[in-house]
């Protein structure tokens, strides 16, 4: 059996707390703060605590899905941005970039919640970015 414990970042929310994932045999066995990290500080909350659980849940997708007849089928990572972006601006040409709007999350990191304002605004063209830490 190997053992090992890897350094991350927690992905619950864009705190960027340092924790470490145990894993054995390749398989995350648990979590445990970084007792260094200038944001953790030896501490997590319970979503922290938790960031792991979902790796191996039977309901998690692992691949892409788009929907032909009718029907959810599985799909290559470069075919379903291709239809996301094919049909993304089709409604910006039909009905103008206001017509688009972005979410934003919390489980995002600060860096990728700058490119999905930098994509909202300079690529799509609208101000329609929000974020759910505003609510």
């Amino acid at each position: 059996m190997e053992y090992k414990n890897v350094l991350t970042t927690c992905i619950y929310c864009g705190c960027g707390c340092g924790l470490y994932l145990e894993v054995l045999d390749d398989r995350i066995v648990g979590v445990w703060p970084a007792k260094t990290h200038p944001v953790a500080q030896g501490k997590l909350c319970i979503k922290g605590w938790n960031a792991a659980d979902f790796v191996y849940h039977t309901d998690r997708l692992t691949t892409p899905l788009i929907r032909k007849d009718g029907e959810l089928v599985e799909a290559t990572w470069d075919e379903a941005l291709a239809l996301v972006a094919g049909k993304l601006s089709a409604v910006k040409a039909e009905s103008g970039p206001d017509s688009v709007g972005i979410l934003s999350s919390a489980k995002c990191t600060n860096e990728e919640n700058y490119l999905l304002q930098k994509l909202s605004r300079a690529v799509i063209g609208t101000n329609n970015i929000d974020h759910c830490a505003r609510l």
